[in-house]
C-alpha cells in the first residue's frame, strides 16, 4: 500500500533557502524567491523576507507552507506590539503557542527572525534557538548555504556578502533555490 502523500492526491510545496549572518554589528537574513510544487517552479520571485512588527525593526524570513508562514509572521506581530518589541521574549511566547494550540500545532514552517541585537530560529517543536557563530540557514538548501557561509566568514567580514555568495551557493547546488534573492538588513 503507498502512503505518500502524492498517493492520497495531497500536493506538497517544496523548497526555499533562508539564510542568517550576524557579523560585525550587521546582520542580514536573505532568501530566494522560488515557490516549487512537485517538479515544477510555480513561482521565481516569491519574497520570503519581510521586516515585521510596527517600526519594522524585526527582519523575518520563512521556510515552509506560504499561508502558514503568514499566519505566523501575523502572529509573532502581535507578539512584539505586546512585549514592547522585545525580540526573545517575542519568539518564546510564539514558540509556546506553536508548540501547544490545536490550530497552530499544525502549521508547517520554519522562521529566522533577527533585530539589531539577536538572530533567531523558531520552531513548531517550540525550539528558539540562537545560532552558533552567527550564521543560521533553513529550508531545503539551508544545509548547501550554512555551509558555504561558514566557510566564508575565515576570508570575509561584510555579513551581506556571506548571505549573498551562501545564497548563491545554495542556487547552483539546490534544485528547489533559485537566484530571485531577497535580502533585508538591521
Amino acid at each position: 500500500m503507498d502512503n505518500s502523500a502524492a498517493s492520497h492526491g495531497l500536493i506538497q510545496w517544496h523548497g526555499t533557502t533562508i539564510i542568517g549572518v550576524k557579523r560585525d554589528g550587521k546582520t542580514v537574513v536573505a532568501g530566494d524567491g522560488q515557490v516549487s510544487m512537485g517538479n515544477t517552479v510555480m513561482k521565481p520571485n516569491a519574497r520570503k523576507v519581510r521586516r515585521i512588527g510596527k517600526d519594522e525593526k524585526v527582519v523575518a524570513g520563512f521556510a515552509g507552507a506560504t499561508a502558514d508562514a503568514f499566519t505566523l509572521f501575523e502572529r509573532l506581530e502581535k507578539k512584539l506590539e505586546q512585549y514592547s518589541g522585545q525580540l526573545t521574549r517575542a519568539a518564546v511566547e510564539l514558540a509556546k503557542d506553536w508548540r501547544t494550540d490545536k490550530y497552530l500545532r499544525n502549521l508547517e514552517a520554519l522562521m529566522i527572525v533577527a533585530d539589531a541585537e539577536v538572530m533567531l530560529v523558531i520552531t513548531g517543536n517550540g525550539d528558539v534557538l540562537e545560532p552558533e557563530g552567527g550564521i543560521a540557514a533553513i529550508g531545503s538548501g539551508g544545509n548547501y548555504a550554512l555551509s558555504a557561509a561558514r566557510a566564508l566568514v575565515d576570508y570575509e567580514d561584510d555579513a551581506e556578502n556571506i548571505a549573498r555568495r551562501a545564497m548563491q551557493v545554495a542556487a547552483e547546488v539546490c534544485v528547489f533555490t533559485n537566484d530571485q534573492v531577497t535580502v533585508e538588513v538591521v
